[in-house]
């Protein structure tokens, strides 16, 4: 059933308007309602939710991440909006902080505003086979 369902994806924020911004001016997704203490956008097809918490859980693990054709643009576009890529020990990423996983895909981590971990992900091959 939840095959043919949209996801939405639910994310902590201290402050809504700040993330909106963030998601929005930075990361580009579309706004697409906002209103007391959340903030909708558009991240492709599935819907982001910005949800106001008064002390927001920090994850030790990605939280939400996009798959995208070409890493190295989107990770260049990204840095030129002020984005700084995290990088971690004992991991091979390149000078933008690309890392190359053993199986082939590319992968670049980075933050929001309240240190929730996203991530851009190139796969070596194609996912829609899931």
């Amino acid at each position: 059933m939840l095959r043919e369902s949209q996801a939405i994806a639910f994310i902590p924020v201290s402050d809504v308007d700040r993330a909106m911004h963030f998601y929005a001016d930075v990361v580009g997704l579309r706004v697409i309602d906002c209103g007391d203490g959340f903030c909708a956008l558009d991240a492709g097809g599935f819907t982001v939710r910005l949800t106001a918490v008064a002390d927001p859980p920090r994850a030790d693990h990605t939280v939400v991440g996009w798959g995208v054709t070409t890493v190295d643009e989107v990770a260049a576009d990204l840095g030129s909006r002020g984005v700084a890529f995290h990088r971690y020990d004992g991991f091979n990423q390149d000078e933008r902080g690309i890392w190359l996983a053993p199986n082939g895909d590319r992968v670049a981590w980075f933050s929001d505003p309240d240190s929730n971990l996203l991530s851009i992900t190139q796969f070596s091959r194609d996912r829609a086979d899931g």
